[in-house]
């Protein structure tokens, strides 16, 4: 009977949850985050891209993310954290990494002729 009656509490305790992943790719918050944080960009390094420092929004607060490096994805680019207000609110699109254009020119990457070039305006 105790069994049946923890098993039924379980259950019922279950129903009225409901979880959201932390790695939701748009947060939404009433709370502006705080002014970023300086912080010294490193020097280029080969086969990876700088993810800088940024706001998330973390057990109800931002918190702090320390800038890091990823690994560099072969045809992607990469795209920082940003804060946006909307309608009396802040969206936090996360990180993330878009199919393309590397050099910024409008031509994607698979049919540049020169993807990359440093020299164009």
């Amino acid at each position: 009977m105790m069994k049946k009656l923890l098993l039924a509490a379980l259950v019922a305790g279950s129903l009225g949850t409901v979880a959201l992943p932390s790695t939701a790719a748009i947060v939404v918050v009433r709370e502006a985050p705080p002014a970023l944080r300086e912080e010294r960009t490193p020097d280029p390094r080969h086969g990876y891209v700088w993810q800088a420092g940024h706001w998330e929004w973390k057990h109800n607060r931002h918190t702090w993310v320390r800038g890091t490096w990823l690994r560099e994805r072969k045809g992607y680019v990469y795209h920082q954290p940003t804060w946006q207000e909307r309608e009396g609110k802040w969206e936090m699109q996360r990180g993330n990494w878009a199919r393309g254009d590397k050099d910024g020119d409008g031509v994607p990457n698979r049919v540049d002729n020169h993807p990359n070039n440093p020299n164009r305006n």
